[in-house]
């Protein structure tokens, strides 16, 4: 497989909003929309996590202009991507990325399918009672029964919705930042991303060296701006997912 580009992420959570301005984001064109996921509807209400312990997201983005819905793999084994799922590819209106996810958490494989729709026409999907499986496009299906064979969709509950705020391409410096606060459950986090992409030039060292460097280079600019990256092992969404199983069970 050719070399994978990279998605480069720190986390803030201390006055989120402090933050969005400290970082620039009145420069940017902001974006709302609300996000939900879907969940094993027994094990939600158990407490538990079961798909997302399994590697598998399911996220439903509303709003902002358009619909999308995501089944994302991650972690995932590169030996898992198989037949047309073993390159990214774009086909109106699927995209399909295979990439690397580097945070404080570590560095993971991803393959993500995104199934773009009309703005709004998602929006039954999440309502109470409503089947969050329903929209999983015959693509999607497929792809989850080649690379994900073990992970069964029988009965899905949708958690949410997360009210997200979204600045795509802030200047920091010599990086182009996408920005995303995320508020649930009486938690706020904020999320600044980069991507790294190979150049046909790179080999795997020289790629890995640049990619650390702009990760370094992240994680420099945004504290320079006097904000406190979190430390915390766990991802926005584990966290985002448990609080609200956690809260459904009250």
């Amino acid at each position: 497989m050719d070399l994978l580009p990279v998605e480069i992420k720190v986390n803030i959570e201390s006055d989120v909003a402090a933050a969005l301005s400290l970082l620039g984001a009145a420069h940017g064109e902001m974006t709302t929309r609300q996000i939900w996921f879907a969940e094993d509807r027994d094990g939600a209400a158990a407490g538990r996590v079961p798909l997302l312990d399994a590697g598998l997201i399911v996220r439903f983005r509303i709003g902002g202009g358009a619909d999308d819905l995501t089944v994302k793999l991650r972690p995932c084994d590169l030996k898992q991507l198989v037949g047309r799922f073993s390159a990214p590819f774009d086909a109106e209106p699927f995209t399909y990325r295979i990439e690397e996810d580097w945070s404080v958490n570590g560095q993971v494989p991803a393959a993500s399918l995104v199934h773009s729709h009309p703005p709004e026409a998602l929006l039954g999907t999440v309502a109470p009672g409503a089947d969050p499986a329903a929209p999983i496009d015959a693509l999607q299906d497929q792809f989850l029964h080649a690379c994900a064979p073990a992970v069964q969709l029988n009965g899905l509950v949708a958690l949410g919705p997360i009210l997200a705020t979204k600045v795509d391409d802030v200047a920091l410096d010599d990086l182009k930042v996408n920005l995303e606060a995320w508020s649930v459950a009486g938690m706020e986090f904020l999320e600044a991303s980069i991507r790294v992409k190979p150049k046909d030039e790179d080999d795997a060292k020289e790629f890995t060296k640049r990619a650390e460097r702009k990760q370094r280079k992240l994680q420099e600019t945004v504290r320079e701006r006097g904000v406190a990256l979190s430390e915390h092992p766990e991802n926005k969404t584990r966290r985002v997912l448990t609080a609200l199983v956690a809260a459904g069970r009250r």
